[in-house]
């Protein structure tokens, strides 16, 4: 399957997802296109699987659905919680986003040896609007972001955002998926304050080296024997 069959096929599938989001938290077009700063056209488009959208523009529109940026790449159940409504100027952080994740990719690409030619050539993307992507002068639709980071053995994780209120907000939700994700009497476990001296040992324990993490267990067994 060549590239471009793969960036239409994603990008229609990122439109499902993106109105099933929406649907789900009641929010009009409107509303959501003017939170992440674009027109409604544009959001109709995207849930029409006639463009992709950029990474920046998903990781806002995920933060005000209050949904795990993880829907997108899977059939993960949306949340009834009401959206959460921080002041955050999601437009600036986008545009912000978008800066970064050009340089981001650019030096990728240099540390991969490639050219923006043959990086074209291998995707389909003119040099020109590759040129573009990486100067932050263009957003990138995500679904030929995914192309470019095939091309250059990279995975779209590596793109999201870590240290942003927005990065912070996904990696919240990530720790509290995981947990979730636990077995039942492990969360339950963990969920005891009794149990909490277990935990800190437990941890103390992990950033031990294997040297005193052997004297320790050379010590237990000095006690039991």
């Amino acid at each position: 399957m060549s590239h471009q069959t793969q960036i239409a096929i994603r990008t229609r599938k990122l439109g499902v997802l993106i109105r099933d989001s929406r649907t789900a938290a009641r929010k009009t077009l409107s509303e959501c296109a003017r939170a992440i700063g674009i027109t409604p056209a544009t959001l109709r488009a995207y849930e029409e699987g006639r463009r992709s959208p950029p990474l920046p523009e998903l990781e806002v529109l995920a933060y005000y659905l209050d949904l795990p940026i993880r829907h997108f790449w899977g059939g993960r159940t949306l949340s009834d919680e009401a959206p959460r409504t921080e002041p955050l100027n999601l437009k600036m952080l986008a545009s912000i986003r978008q800066r970064i994740i050009g340089a981001l990719l650019s030096q990728k690409r240099q540390q991969f040896s490639i050219s923006l030619k043959a990086l074209g050539l291998e995707t389909g993307i003119p040099a020109s609007r590759l040129k573009s992507y990486e100067t932050g002068e263009r957003p990138i639709p995500l679904a030929e972001l995914e192309a470019i980071l095939d091309v250059l053995g990279a995975r779209v994780e590596q793109f999201f955002d870590q240290n942003g209120p927005v990065g912070q907000w996904m990696n919240e939700q990530q720790a509290i998926q995981e947990f979730l994700e636990l077995p039942v009497e492990l969360r339950n476990f963990v969920c005891m304050p009794v149990n909490r001296p277990y935990l800190e040992l437990a941890h103390k324990l992990s950033t031990m080296s294997t040297e005193k993490l052997r004297a320790v267990a050379e010590g237990l067994l000095d006690i039991t024997l």
